[in-house]
């Protein structure tokens, strides 16, 4: 583990010990940052899925299919 000096930004520190019950500052950054992290991924995968559900015509499938459920209301 590293060793690092920098400045936070005390209102978002103290709102993440607040929400997550981190006892300390470093529990608090380190979730954050496995947090932010965990969440990019994720969001990097799903986008992975979508561009191969739209190669294989899935996303207008359900574009159609959206569309004809809303017709029939």
């Amino acid at each position: 583990m590293a060793v690092t000096q920098i400045d936070l930004d005390d209102d978002a520190l103290q709102r993440v010990m607040a929400l997550s019950e981190a006892r300390t500052k470093k529990e608090a950054v380190n979730l954050a940052l496995r947090f932010y992290a965990d969440r990019r991924e994720r969001a990097a995968r799903i986008g992975r899925h979508f561009e191969r559900a739209r190669k294989w015509g899935a996303v207008e499938d359900a574009e159609r299919l959206h569309q004809a459920e809303k017709g029939s209301r």
